[in-house]
């Protein structure tokens, strides 16, 4: 499962990256979580940034057991599944990001929040799957979900899943729609972990309401006692 990731560079940064335009404001996000309304880019529109919720809209994110159930899509079944294969065929997305969130128990109660980048902590793609619907008041709106695999080694100690990250020359080929359906399932893979680095940060990802650049800083792994010390 992913259920936070982030997007901290700047706007120009990410036109740069991804070839394409971006006509809406960006402020980068440091705690990205389900039910907000953050870029990506779909196969019908590969030149320019849209912006679309993350698996639902906020008011139907109220109800949270059905909110988490709707985040992700699991590679291994989306192509086969009557809710996600229409999408597979025909609406895919790239979702932009350089980082993202996982939780390592330790006890009951205690639960060590981790990022994972890649090593240089440049911007990377999820792969994505996207929806439009028109909501009650007769409004357009777009949602998207986030493909997870099974995880490399560097996610394994921490989870027992982890979002397909796509290899940069993968994108565009993921966004063509012309690639075959064995094309694009043979690049649902766990990423190289030689590529990947992870680190301690601190519990104030926990919360959705923080979103801030201390959320991204490293710290020491917790002590004994529950403390953090954060690095630079």
């Amino acid at each position: 499962m992913c259920g936070r990731y982030s997007l901290s560079k700047s706007k120009i940064e990410l036109e740069e990256r991804f070839q394409a335009e971006m006509l809406a404001d960006f402020t980068p996000r440091y705690n990205i979580a389900p039910t907000q309304l953050v870029p990506v880019i779909t196969s019908q529109s590969p030149k320019g940034f849209s912006f679309f919720y993350w698996g639902i809209t906020p008011d139907f994110g109220k109800n949270k057991p059905v909110a988490q159930k709707l985040i992700n899509a699991k590679a291994e079944t989306v192509n086969e599944k009557v809710s996600f294969k229409t999408s597979f065929k025909q609406r895919r997305c790239l979702v932009p990001a350089d980082g993202f969130y996982e939780w390592k128990r330790l006890g009951k109660k205690t639960k060590i929040p981790y990022r994972f980048t890649l090593r240089d902590e440049e911007l990377f793609s999820f792969a994505g799957i996207w929806e439009e619907f028109e909501n009650v008041t007769g409004e357009i709106q777009h949602t998207f979900l986030i493909l997870t695999t099974s995880p490399n080694p560097v996610v394994s100690e921490i989870h027992d899943r982890m979002p397909v990250i796509l290899p940069r020359e993968a994108e565009k080929k993921w966004l063509d729609s012309y690639s075959s359906e064995s094309e694009l399932v043979s690049l649902l893979q766990p990423y190289d972990p030689e590529q990947m680095a992870s680190f301690t940060v601190s519990p104030l990802v926990n919360s959705v309401q923080n979103d801030s650049p201390a959320i991204i800083q490293k710290t020491s792994p917790m002590d004994q006692h529950g403390n953090y010390t954060l690095f630079g």
